[in-house]
């Protein structure tokens, strides 16, 4: 089989690999789809801590069951042959301080599939831990599935936030993280939502997603504060400017990554005076589930967010066209033998 490998820190190659065989209580999948994300540019430019080279990117993916190691049903699971499935990539320890106090996305031994040191799904089929593998209904699309991993990470980030009825909030950033929170807030009970992005394409594509008020600057917003004010830029110059955006008594969530060694400045004495809360949001924890039901019913637009899918020989040509910010959501299909504009 063929697989995408970032061998080094700044390179990767297109390899061919034998299909792997799954362990106990382990389940091999055919991959359908594996989106893009800033993580994905964060591992292959060796920012992201823990990352061990080589290793195989791709950590929101989906697919089809092809083989179920021993063991996997003697539980609570009832997986077949040809079951469509959408794979949580986080892995811990399970016996750690954090584990056992409900924090497992904090584990220090945490494991993203793709992401630090087990091979993620960027290749024509791969493992996964069957405790890790969710069913889905068999009309669900499966490339469209591949957004449930970044909307699990979504609805993590609003469990640590208020969800107070009423509130306003605000969102920098419009690319997918940003469109999945915004799109998530009403239902957390925002009386209204904003999203800023410099790039004006990406405000078009969450107009189509129903966010009403869209800006290039929240200087040009009606209002000068939000109850609630969320990066998912990772920008530290974003940064800056959201932390001026709360209201006092309110909530600032860092949800994009930022390079690890990055910081940013902000007034402590307005943290202080003003009483606000600093949140932050990492991976995925006791969400996946949850994502799984809740795009099954609907609740994101996304036929409007994914507008790319490459083969695994067009990869690179895939992560410059997502460091420039071009198109929508992006998605590697390993199995498939011509990369599509989906939305022009």
């Amino acid at each position: 089989m063929r697989a995408v490998v970032f061998t080094a820190e700044g390179e990767m190659s297109l390899q061919e690999r034998p299909t792997p065989e799954p362990g106990f209580k382990e389940i091999l999948i055919e991959t359908a789809a594996v989106g893009i994300c800033g993580t994905d540019t964060h591992v292959f430019d060796g920012e992201f801590e823990g990352t061990v080279f080589p290793l195989v990117p791709g950590h929101e993916a989906t697919g089809t069951i092809v083989a179920l190691g021993e063991g996997v049903n003697d539980g609570v699971f009832d997986f077949a042959v040809g079951d469509h499935v959408a794979i949580n990539p986080s892995t811990t320890c399970g016996e750690c301080e954090f584990c056992l106090n409900g924090h497992q996305n904090l584990c220090p031994q945490w494991n993203g599939l793709g992401v630090v040191a087990s091979d993620g799904a960027s290749q024509q089929f791969f493992v996964a831990p069957s405790r890790n593998v969710y069913k889905l209904k068999p009309d669900t699309d499966l490339y469209q599935a591949a957004l449930i991993e970044p909307l699990a990470c979504a609805i993590r980030g609003w469990d640590v936030l208020p969800r107070r009825l009423g509130d306003h909030v605000l969102v920098y950033g419009a690319g997918t993280m940003g469109l999945l929170m915004a799109q998530l807030a009403g239902r957390a009970g925002a009386a209204t939502v904003s999203i800023v992005d410099l790039n004006e394409s990406r405000l078009d594509v969450a107009a189509e997603c129903g966010i009403q008020n869209r800006f290039t600057s929240a200087d040009d917003a009606e209002r000068a504060k939000w109850d609630v004010v969320i990066d998912c830029t990772g920008n530290i110059r974003a940064i800056e400017d959201a932390l001026t955006r709360v209201k006092p008594a309110g909530f600032f969530q860092d949800f994009g990554v930022a390079p690890a060694d990055r910081t940013a400045q902000y007034s402590p004495f307005r943290v202080y005076r003003d009483e606000i809360s600093i949140v932050g949001t990492m991976a995925v924890l006791n969400s996946f589930g949850r994502a799984v039901e809740l795009f099954e019913a609907g609740a994101i637009n996304a036929t409007a967010m994914i507008s790319h899918s490459f083969t695994l020989d067009d990869y690179a040509d895939a992560l410059a066209m997502f460091r420039a910010g071009t198109g929508r959501k992006l998605q590697i299909r390993p199995n498939d033998t011509q990369s599509r504009v989906l939305i022009a």
